[in-house]
């Protein structure tokens, strides 16, 4: 592989990659480097913030007054919050970067957002566990984990008195799409999910056989007695359901603007392949059109992928208030989405003030400058205690030292610069510190 490719795979398939690392890898094949990055080793990397017994029981809860209520959610939002900052780092030093990215996609993909940090950690672990493997088992283990359950009023849903909150968003924003059933289909599956719930104290998995109606529903066309697992296996058996997730996944991974061509030939093998992740993963990673051009520079990074491929790119990580406070300024909080269908992503990504602090924020931490940061409005209301200022002693990172101006150029940099912007980048540059300091305040250090 070509250093180039490396760079925009590991920007994809990772949070980037550096320059020693790169060369390193540079004599082997795509095949071998995307089999790398697949290989989980048994070590999917599961978070252990919260334990069970840290959550009270119901009746505890009843018995609360109301201030102790009100400690009781502040601790949720810190052991959220701790999951949170223990997830970043753990994206900063993994060395199993397609993990941690793929299950950035799956919280992204399956945004949920509730108060008990036990269950959205359980959610999170699912994420993990499933990573590569058939959609159709991590759907089933998202469907009833008490966290989803919860956010979709699935814990609810009983017979004669339907909750159709989860039907509703499994067709439209996990599976097939907006525009592929009926408002019947959404009602004949919801009575199929009846008796779906959860233990309050074990916070596992139950059924509920006399909430559930077993009457005959009909359902795309089809009619049976069906469960929630048949309504799953009805819907992932409809071709436009794997033309759906591979479209989210093209976004993700490869462009923002799909190619069309390229979304029919992913969605022919992924349905093919029973909807196996880490084939289509593999499959999409060692495309040739992958590594094409326009694909390379392309996106631009979230929140989090600027947050830790800088951290990564620089050799820190920032303490932990600052490490919030950045992701509430730039827009996108771990275990907060902004609502069910998660974060919008793409161009949403940028607006006039996180513009400003993208592009001013890494040059004045590399360069021990103060930064002052306004948080964005449709941020959760919760106080974060956070610092005001991150800073970076640049001259204590020596790696860029003695690397030449374009390797260093090549290494932060992913879009194909110019000749006459490249000129400038060099000019008046007498030194890699200087250089360094340029390159992450341009436009184009937001892309990968």
């Amino acid at each position: 592989m070509n250093l180039k490719h490396i760079y925009h795979l590991y920007s994809r398939a990772g949070f980037g990659i550096s320059i020693q690392d790169a060369q390193k890898i540079q004599s082997k094949k795509v095949d071998e480097v995307v089999d790398t990055l697949l290989n989980i080793d048994g070590k999917p990397g599961y978070l252990n913030c919260v334990q069970l017994s840290e959550i009270p029981s119901r009746d505890e809860v009843k018995g609360m007054s109301k201030e102790e209520k009100k400690e009781l959610g502040k601790k949720s939002r810190d052991r959220i919050q701790a999951m949170n900052t223990t997830w970043v780092k753990q994206m900063v030093t993994s060395t199993t970067p397609l993990i941690e990215k793929t299950t950035l996609f799956w919280h992204g993909h399956f945004a949920c957002r509730v108060e008990n940090p036990y269950t959205m950690q359980q959610l999170h672990n699912i994420q993990r566990q499933f990573v590569f493997s058939p959609f159709k088992d991590l759907l089933v283990a998202v469907s009833q984990s008490p966290a989803m359950l919860q956010f979709l009023n699935n814990n609810q849903n009983r017979k004669q008195h339907p909750n159709e909150n989860f039907a509703r968003e499994l067709m439209e924003l996990f599976t097939i799409g907006r525009d592929n059933y009926t408002e019947q289909d959404i009602k004949e599956s919801a009575r199929a999910l009846t008796g779906w719930g959860f233990s309050p104290d074990t916070y596992e998995f139950i059924f509920r056989d006399r909430a559930h109606d077993d009457g005959v529903k009909t359902f795309m066309k089809q009619t049976g007695n069906y469960s929630g697992e048949d309504i799953i296996n009805i819907i992932l058996n409809q071709k436009q359901t794997a033309v759906y997730l591979c479209r989210k996944f093209y976004r993700f991974f490869v462009n923002e603007v799909v190619d069309e061509k390229h979304i029919a030939e992913l969605a022919d093998y992924y349905f093919q392949n029973k909807y196996d992740t880490g084939k289509l993963l593999r499959k999409l990673f060692t495309s040739d059109w992958f590594y094409e051009d326009v694909n390379i520079g392309a996106n631009i990074k979230s929140p989090v992928e600027f947050v830790v491929g800088f951290s990564k790119s620089f050799g820190v990580i920032p303490p932990d208030g600052a490490l919030l406070k950045m992701q509430k300024a730039l827009g996108q909080i771990l275990f907060y989405p902004p609502n069910i269908a998660g974060w919008a992503g793409g161009r949403n990504w940028i607006d006039s003030s996180t513009l400003l602090l993208r592009l001013k924020a890494p040059s004045l931490i590399l360069n021990g400058g103060k930064i002052d940061i306004v948080e964005k409005d449709d941020m959760p209301e919760e106080s974060f205690d956070l610092p005001e200022t991150i800073k970076i002693n640049l001259d204590e990172k020596p790696f860029y030292a003695d690397m030449k101006p374009n390797d260093l150029i090549e290494s932060l940099l992913l879009p194909k610069l110019d000749d006459n912007k490249k000129n400038i980048l060099l000019s008046n540059t007498p030194t890699n510190k200087q250089l360094v300091l340029k390159i992450v305040s341009m436009p184009e250090y937001q892309l990968c």
